[in-house]
């Protein structure tokens, strides 16, 4: 089976920029009406969203404390990676490695030409090398579907809210009048709505994102059983996880191939479909690539 585009996909991503830019707008409006400065709002989330885009790479990277590494340090894993790129149609992407026990793999950067895939330790010890080409070809598919792109611009307006909702209090003016105050009542209440549409807006993308991803790895390898395989061992360790990497490492479940995520509650806050449900579209797929 060739390579299509996912106009699901991109139908969604748009949708999801377009009703993200205009809560965007409409976020920024509150908040001029209510907050006197008005400049200092406009620099500071103009900074943000460039700082976003230009260095969100580095920082999931160093999030995650990874690297870069070179091929004469991970040969065989950079003759994975050049192979699968090349069978994707991608420029080859940076190889990083995260030194952690969790089994997992991400890609990030702001283009094709830009991109970096990175997988962890615990990764290269659990699978075999069918499962980790299955893995590879996954964040491959992110990066040629353009969604890292997307969901790190995505992300923007949700930090911006979730920022004012931490520290939105430390700027009512010291008490100084009541004006102040309800200046930054209004901020939170307007951030914490922002921040509720925007993760309900994130998350629908993301699960369906994963789906597409999925399909695309298993395109590139014409494997999808072991991408399952790898899936199901990945998801079969994450109650593994040390309690200290869950806390480290929970902000980038939305990049992860599979989310750090233990209790009830995390599991609500997904934006992941469950893994039963990906290793089942994959066997249908597998099915369907064996009559084609």
């Amino acid at each position: 089976m060739e390579w299509r585009a996912d106009w699901g996909l991109r139908g969604r991503m748009f949708l999801t920029m377009f009703l993200l830019a205009a809560l965007y707008i409409v976020f920024l409006g509150v908040l001029t009406l209510y907050v006197e400065s008005f400049l200092v709002i406009v620099v500071f989330m103009s900074i943000f969203l460039f700082a976003q885009l230009f260095f969100s790479d580095k920082l999931a990277l160093k999030s995650m404390g990874a690297h870069e590494v070179s091929e004469e340090e991970y040969p065989q894993l950079h003759r994975t990676v050049s192979r699968l790129a090349q069978q994707a149609d991608l420029p080859k992407p940076t190889v990083a490695i995260a030194d952690t026990r969790t089994p997992n793999a991400f890609a990030t950067g702001r283009s094709k030409s830009s991109s970096t895939v990175c997988v962890t330790t615990g990764l290269l010890q659990s699978l075999d090398q069918e499962e980790l080409e299955g893995v590879i070809a996954h964040e491959l598919a992110h990066v040629k579907n353009r969604d890292v792109m997307v969901m790190t611009i995505a992300s923007f307006l949700a930090t911006i809210a979730m920022f004012i909702l931490r520290w939105g209090w430390l700027f009512g003016g010291g008490g100084r009048d009541r004006q102040g105050g309800a200046q930054v009542f209004v901020a939170i209440i307007a951030s914490l709505v922002v921040w509720i549409v925007s993760f309900l807006l994130i998350r629908a993308l993301s699960r369906y994102r994963e789906y597409s991803a999925d399909r695309g790895a298993a395109l590139i390898t014409g494997k999808p059983s072991a991408l399952a395989s790898a899936l199901m061992t990945i998801d079969g360790r994450m109650d593994q996880v040390p309690d200290e990497d869950l806390r480290s490492q929970s902000e980038m479940n939305a990049f992860f191939i599979v989310p750090i995520s233990k209790g009830a509650i995390a599991k609500f806050f997904k934006t992941h479909p469950p893994t039963e449900k990906r290793i089942e579209r994959l066997r249908d797929l597998e099915r369907e690539m064996e009559t084609a």
